[in-house]
């Protein structure tokens, strides 16, 4: 279909916002239903059904929500404005009196999206705001208008006494009027009048002009007492404050109007607040050139680092929890003893520890296993996802927390109910969340590269593109969506889309092709902001998995060169350390993790080996040898002889006693041995007694009684019944294989462009079939009215009542139609018993069927003919 003409512009305006829609064409109706899915839940029959949809409040309420804060202040202009308003009393009460360049040049751009989402409807001569909008925007003494003006004069004087206006028209210097709804409008007329309304005002006290000035911008609500002061009394008896009840008074729109010069809002703001950068970046201010080219390079390499720092906390993790984590609460999630547990193992904060095992179950790596004693662990995708290279890891983990909805920074908090959120338990999905760590990305992305934004103005920004969704109760600044740009700051940093607070390279290509394939396939533009859209929409905010999957390898192209390359040595040294100077290959960091213990960490990482970790080493199967060959193999410097020594040392302890079932029993070939454990009075607890020579017994668990040797500086192997020793190797627990959590979309997803395109073609085919002209039927096809006062019925009947013809009407009727090729309108019952009127083109009658290409549905389809209650010619064919 043609685009429509803009609306009222033909001979005929809009009566209503159906009409309204039918002059629009189908790009334009395209735009609607992506701008409000909710539309589209489930598809309209028509357009008459899409406009009241489209006015109900819950639809109307969700788009306002999304309207930056301009979008908004024209809007509830119209609110305060009559009804239809025409363009230029709009651009009146944005601009006032003295008129504004730039809210001139940005209010078309203003209407024209306020029309496209159907907000508003008609010509720029009868501007109309939808109804609910206009309730929710207008003022009450409930609901307060966001532009603080009061009712009209007309509105606040409704159930006066016609002797109170006439007194009020008296107080006031005009002539006295023979009915209340004269005397109104003299009133209206000398408030909107600026010379007389100025004039008046010249002869107030300066009592009175000061209660006005506190009135104004609003509230316009005033308490008075029985006996007002002689300034209220002076306002009261000339109209300028109206009884709103018996002790409050209001100031009337059109008095509030001319204090302000004509302005509807105190500061309206056409232009969005710019992103600042922060006062102190990576290099000076004025630098330049060669200066000014080093900046992008630390940030990269600063994200870089936190990239490998991050898929290293996730790392290790998994490898805290990989014979099975901590229990799952009864009502879901982490307990605050578990967590505290956690973040100890990665040394980190709990808030920290707390994000981390969000996003490894965001990314689907770690998931409860579903056993009955229900534990955390990874899942088998860990392990896929650990034979990826770290660039692609890194991608893995970006997109996961691009698009999750659950968010970490709730941790800790009181849901509704005063019940505290713990990490992995419910009520912790924020549909904003992805939508705004988008939208922050894309802002930062407008800055120069290696420029860091002020945190204040990128929420001043964040808070004009949505000012309805920003606010709080009471205009605190700590509303969800600033709290949720500060955890996105905070968590871009951790994972490495930022370094030092600006954007990197692989954030860069994360974002945008365009960028990615200038990083890729060229020098890193210099200079300029990114070219940015408008915000994500609501869903997921990453689009369809294929263009995430592919943001990702652009992402993981550009950060492969940063990240450092895997080593295959370490350094040893002579107290007992070996110095990792940075990442190790995976065999080699395996090896180090079961031999030593992590000392410190950061760029270069610090391995002590004790005899604890030797003796763990040797549990897992390693000898002595295997221990030797393996550290020479891979040290860049001579094994230290101190080393040497306490792997031989341990090794030649290891598996002199051993440990076995009895409940247990303690064996050992040097009876001194033995005699020198029972002598010890820390090993009363594990009530030893002597079965032989060279055997004690227990009544303590084979484990706990390892444990307590192990504690006395001995060094005992566990046997089995046969009387081998046995290895002690770590088990690694998987859950079933589960899928990452699915994000909860703040609203409706947007819809795809088949789904638009097919949503709007039905449409348009069932608003056809509702509005089509048809031919006046036969009076004889309509049934009698019961008595001859009924005549207006039966024409109505005939206009518009599912048509009723005979069965041999019918044939004869659709028979003629497709040897002709034109177009009928049937009504047609289905095997449910619903009614429904269809336009169809019939092709072919046979066999008590008829085949035809249905307008209504937009396909062909087959309908028996015992199914059609009647069939009716058109007046025009539609096709």
């Amino acid at each position: 279909m043609p685009e429509g003409v803009p609306e009222g512009t033909g001979s005929t305006p809009p009566r209503t916002l159906a009409e309204a829609l039918r002059t629009r064409g189908d790009r334009s109706l395209t735009a609607l239903l992506r701008a409000r899915p909710d539309l589209l839940s489930p598809v309209p029959n028509d357009l008459s059904q899409l406009a009241t949809r489209a006015g109900t409040r819950a639809s109307v309420v969700r788009a306002l929500e999304r309207l930056d804060r301009f979008t908004l202040q024209t809007a509830e202009a119209l609110a305060v404005a009559p009804e239809p308003a025409p363009y230029d009393a709009l651009r009146a009460l944005l601009t006032g009196d003295e008129g504004d360049e730039r809210i001139e040049a940005a209010l078309p751009a203003a209407v024209e999206t306020l029309r496209d989402q159907a907000l508003i409807w008609g010509g720029n001569d009868r501007l109309r705001l939808v109804r609910t909008a206009r309730e929710l925007l207008a003022p009450s003494p409930s609901h307060p208008s966001p532009t603080g003006l009061g009712p009209t004069v007309a509105e606040a004087t409704a159930g006066m006494s016609p002797g109170r206006l006439q007194e009020i028209l008296v107080s006031a210097g005009l002539p006295s009027t023979h009915d209340p709804v004269s005397a109104v409008s003299s009133i209206t007329a000398l408030f909107t009048d600026r010379t007389r309304m100025a004039a008046l005002l010249d002869t107030a006290p300066m009592e009175a002009l000061s209660v006005l000035d506190r009135l104004v911008w609003g509230p316009p609500y005033g308490e008075v007492t029985a006996s007002p002061t002689p300034p209220v009394r002076w306002l009261r008896d000339r109209g300028l404050l109206l009884p709103a009840t018996a002790r409050t008074v209001v100031l009337p729109r059109e008095a509030a109007l001319h204090l302000r010069a004509g302005r509807a809002h105190r500061r309206p703001e056409p232009v969005a607040p710019a992103v600042a950068p922060r006062a102190e970046t990576t290099g000076s201010a004025g630098s330049a050139g060669s200066a000014g080219s080093s900046r992008p390079q630390v940030v990269d390499s600063t994200a870089a680092a936190q990239a490998y720092t991050a898929l290293a906390t996730v790392e290790e993790l998994a490898k805290d929890w990989n014979e099975g984590g901590p229990n799952v609460l009864r009502a879901g999630g982490l307990s605050v003893r578990d967590l505290k547990r956690t973040a100890a193992a990665l040394d980190v904060t709990e808030p920290v520890a707390a994000f981390w095992i969000e996003l490894s179950y965001a990314a689907g790596l770690l998931a409860p296993d579903g056993q009955t004693d229900e534990r955390y662990a990874p899942t088998p995708a860990y392990d896929d996802w650990q034979e990826l290279p770290a660039p692609e890891r890194w991608a893995r983990l970006a997109t996961a927390w691009l698009t999750a909805t659950r968010t970490a920074g709730l941790v800790g908090s009181q849901d509704s109910k005063g019940r505290t959120l713990a990490v992995l338990g419910p009520d912790l999905d924020r549909g904003p969340a992805p939508e705004v760590r988008r939208r922050i990305l894309e802002l930062l992305a407008t800055l120069p590269e290696g420029t860091a934004p002020d945190p204040e103005s990128l929420l001043a920004r964040l808070r004009w593109e949505r000012p309805l969704r920003g606010a709080s109760a009471g205009g605190r600044p700590d509303d969800l969506r600033s709290r949720l740009a500060a955890w996105t700051m905070n968590e871009a940093e951790m994972l490495g889309f930022t370094g030092r607070g600006a954007l990197s390279s692989h954030a860069r290509a994360l974002l945008s092709p365009r960028d990615a394939e200038a990083l890729t396939g060229g020098p890193a533009p210099t200079g300029g902001p990114a070219p940015t859209g408008d915000p994500a929409p609501t869903g997921t905010g990453a689009g369809s998995a294929a263009d995430s999957a592919a943001a990702g390898a652009r992402a993981a192209r550009v950060l492969a060169p940063l990240l450092p390359a895997p080593l295959d040595h370490v350094l040893l040294q002579a107290d007992l350390t070996a110095v990792a100077p940075g990442p190790l290959l995976r065999p080699l960091a395996e090896l180090l993790s079961i031999a030593a213990d992590v000392e410190s960490k950061g760029g270069a990482t610090v391995y002590r080996f004790t005899p604890g970790s030797v003796r763990r080493a040797l549990d897992a199967g390693r000898s002595a040898s295997d221990l030797h060959d393996f550290l020479k193999a891979h040290s860049r410097t001579p094994v230290p002889q101190p080393l040497a020594y306490l792997i031989d040392d341990v090794a030649r302890k290891h598996g002199h006693l051993r440990v076995g079932t009895a409940s247990a029993y303690v064996r050992c070939d040097d009876e001194a041995v033995l005699d020198e454990i029972l002598a010890d009075k820390r090993s009363q607890g594990m009530r030893l007694r002597r079965l032989a020579p060279t055997v004690l017994a227990a009544h303590t668990e084979a484990a706990a009684l390892l444990d307590g040797l192990r504690t006395m500086g001995f060094a005992p192997a566990a046997e089995s019944s046969e009387g081998d020793v046995m290895i002690t190797r770590a088990l690694a627990h998987r859950t079933p294989p589960r899928a990452a959590p699915a994000p909860v979309p703040d609203g409706p997803p947007t819809p795809d462009a088949t789904l638009l395109s097919a949503a709007v073609k039905a449409i348009r085919a069932g608003d056809m079939a509702a509005t089509v002209v048809r031919k006046p039927l036969p009076e004889a096809t309509v049934p009698a009215p019961a008595s001859s006062g009924a005549a207006s019925s039966r024409a109505a009947a005939v206009n518009d009542a599912l048509p009723r013809t005979t069965p041999g009407e019918t044939l004869a009727t659709v028979q003629a139609a497709a040897m002709t090729g034109s177009a009928v309108w049937i009504g047609y019952v289905n095997a449910d018993g619903a009614a429904s009127q269809r336009v169809i083109a019939p092709v072919r009658v046979e066999g008590g069927y008829v085949t035809a290409y249905d307008h209504t549905a937009d396909e062909v389809r087959t309908y028996p003919l015992h199914r059609i209650t009647g069939v009716a010619e058109l007046a025009d064919d539609p096709a």
